[in-house]
């Protein structure tokens, strides 16, 4: 298996470091940071890359106790964690955060991570969002991050979940066999899962969010911080989220290598479902989109799913805090 450092080193060697921003690490004339320690959370997935190969670029920064937790909660665990302040920082779904900020979790939103990563499949009958009207779709579980992206989906075009959708919940290798045999019309799937479809042909790509509009002008995944870990620690939480950066570039530079780093290290298992994907996603491009714009757009698209009942103006005033971002964005662009 590679190292961390080995697959920083590799990178250096084909030219991508010189393109990562900024110096490899702190000057000595930097602020010292308030904190030296920094918690982030493991779970299985490829599509939050940049956070699981950043342990060096993070100890580059200054960090030298960096913790990765499992979460045996999967998603709700990230949430869970971020709330409790178990988890300094982490990669996070866009519309659950929404949800989280108006239920008055101590969290904020920091900066955007990627752009895309889920996809909606569909049966024959499916041919469009519109078409799953008085139509089944399935996701693994209801409350979970797909369940919130498919009730902005079916909003988007005036339909709501349970009244004009029925969803089910089926676990993700049942789901996946139920759409094979047409016995559910549609499922919303994160990598690696779209690529697996694709390779046993199974349904049909209705929505691919990392390229069909609007979806994909809008974040999927954003980086979000424990609110009093943010204020108590600004040079820390700069740092993080400049390693996070930088890690972010490397994804869009060197998918092969984080690739094979993601499963040697098991958060993946299959090779070529994750270079597929990591080569699909648009890491490369996060200081073009903007964050809040994403928070607007899902928070209308959640409140005429009627899931929350607060206004986007007061989710970004309540949830954001984008003055790490924009120093970031001037000082990577050097």
């Amino acid at each position: 298996m590679i190292s961390r450092r080995i697959f920083l080193r590799s990178v250096a060697v084909t030219g991508a470091a010189s393109l990562l921003g900024g110096r490899p690490g702190f000057s000595s004339a930097a602020p010292a940071l308030e904190t030296t320690r920094i918690r982030l959370a493991r779970i299985p997935g490829i599509c939050q890359s940049p956070q699981y190969i950043a342990e060096e670029l993070l100890r580059a920064e200054g960090f030298r106790d960096v913790q990765y937790l499992p979460t045996t909660a999967g998603t709700e665990g990230v949430e869970k964690g971020l709330a409790s302040g178990e988890i300094d920082i982490n990669g996070h779904f866009a519309a659950p955060v929404i949800l989280r900020i108006e239920a008055g979790d101590p969290i904020v939103v920091l900066a955007g991570e990627h752009v895309g990563c889920f996809e909606l499949f569909g049966s024959p009958r499916v041919r469009a969002v519109r078409d799953l009207k008085g139509k089944t779709v399935a996701v693994p579980e209801k409350d979970s991050a797909r369940y919130m992206f498919l009730a902005s989906m079916v909003a988007h075009v005036g339909l709501r979940l349970q009244k004009d959708v029925t969803v089910v919940s089926h676990p993700r290798g049942e789901s996946i066999r139920l759409l094979s045999e047409a016995k559910i019309d549609g499922y919303l799937g994160f990598p690696p899962e779209p690529e697996e479809l694709r390779a046993k042909n199974i349904g049909h790509v209705v929505v691919n969010s990392t390229v069909d509009r609007p979806w994909s002008q809008y974040f999927c995944c954003l980086l979000v911080g424990n609110r009093e870990f943010v204020r108590k620690n600004p040079e820390a939480t700069k740092r993080a989220m400049r390693a996070i950066a930088k890690a972010t570039n490397v994804c869009a530079l060197e998918p092969a290598k984080v690739a094979r780093f993601l499963v040697d290290r098991h958060f993946t298992s299959d090779y070529e479902y994750a270079l597929r994907t990591l080569k699909s996603l648009p890491y490369g491009r996060w200081q073009e989109f903007d964050a809040e714009d994403t928070l607007r757009f899902y928070a209308l698209r959640l409140h005429e799913a009627g899931l929350i009942k607060t206004s986007p103006q007061k989710i970004l005033a309540q949830g954001t805090n984008w003055r790490f971002l924009n120093e970031l964005k001037k000082e990577l662009k050097g």
